[in-house]
């Protein structure tokens, strides 16, 4: 982020950070946010839901599974009613959202069970990956940045080489080769599964290492710019060392678009986890949703489907509220 000191006349201001953040009151932006939000829920589960309906195929062959042969027609029309199949689209759209209202998800096609007791438990090992990675790419960017922006131009080259390449590494690859090297090689953690926080690095690592590169790229730019800001000249002035003006005064100035790219990461490290999760043979959402798309599980899909988008959301609304506590500035509303 930068602080640019501009003057008209006899009064100077300071402009506020671009940034993504809603201007005004805490409460205020709480309100518009949750409502933006259930809009936002409301408009993810409605055109997920029409075009899972309109994808070729009969969902009655799905429930009956693959060893069914031939059914008769009375078990085409009991099975239909059963799982309302037999209204028109629009009704079970209704019959849907006044499901969701009273916290059904409704009933797996394939596993005939609620979809819940299906993907509750892997709600948490999913969150638990996307969180770790998150933690591990600000921990990397960070890293990089403190230890190379305003450096020696050969530590300057350095950083950015590392972090380009960091951002051109697909997950899929960064995975395979931490589980060659870290898993099988080494032994220093398990190959897979989900058993304790070891079975976790790796795959948070493989989500982490993209998304460090992109973190720590936007970082720089605001960090190079706050480094010239009078107001480290005056820190440095009163004797301040190096490493506190850097932590204490020109960071705190440089996360905000860092915090902005987070917002759209933590719905992608989701989205992402499924490839990290079949590589290492995790439990999660990723490999429901997989398998829920291969055997036209509607339902399953339309549940994880509505379950990202939530966390985007709260996410969002996450960043809202820290950038108040990064720059409180943000919260003033504009002249």
């Amino acid at each position: 982020m930068s602080t640019t000191t501009t003057s008209t006349g006899p009064t100077a201001h300071t402009e506020l950070p671009r940034t993504t953040a809603s201007k005004g009151a805490l409460p205020l932006v709480i309100l518009k946010r949750t409502l933006g939000s259930l809009f936002v829920l409301w408009a993810a589960v409605t055109v997920a839901f029409f075009v899972l309906r309109l994808v070729p195929g009969d969902p009655v062959k799905v429930i009956l599974g693959p060893n069914a042969s031939s059914p008769s027609p009375a078990t085409l029309a009991s099975i239909r009613e059963e799982f309302g199949l037999n209204q028109p689209l629009v009704l079970q759209y209704l019959d849907y959202l006044t499901g969701l209202l009273q916290g059904d998800l409704g009933t797996s096609y394939v596993f005939k069970v609620p979809v819940l007791e299906i993907l509750g438990p892997q709600i948490l090992p999913t969150l638990q990956l996307a969180g770790l990675a998150m933690v591990f790419a600000w921990a990397m960017a960070l890293a990089f940045t403190l230890l190379t922006v305003g450096r020696s131009p050969v530590l300057e080259a350095l950083g950015r080489s590392v972090e380009v390449l960091f951002a051109s590494v697909p997950q899929f690859w960064a995975g395979i080769v931490l589980l060659v090297i870290f898993a099988v090689v080494l032994g220093w953690f398990p190959v897979a599964g989900n058993d304790g926080f070891a079975a976790l690095v790796l795959p948070s690592l493989a989500l982490a290492i993209p998304l460090a590169g992109f973190i720590a790229q936007v970082t720089r730019t605001s960090f190079e710019e706050a480094l010239v800001q009078p107001f480290v000249l005056s820190a440095r002035a009163r004797g301040l060392s190096d490493w506190s003006v850097r932590i204490r005064h020109v960071l705190r100035h440089a996360l905000l678009p860092g915090l902005t790219l987070s917002a759209w990461a933590i719905g992608s490290l989701v989205s992402a986890a499924v490839v990290v999760e079949v590589i290492f043979a995790r439990q999660g959402l990723g490999r429901s949703l997989v398998d829920a798309i291969t055997s036209r599980d509607l339902p399953i899909t339309l549940a994880v489907v509505l379950i990202i988008a939530a966390v985007y959301i709260i996410v969002n609304l996450i960043v809202d509220v820290l950038y108040r506590v990064v720059d409180p500035r943000v919260q003033e509303e504009p002249a």
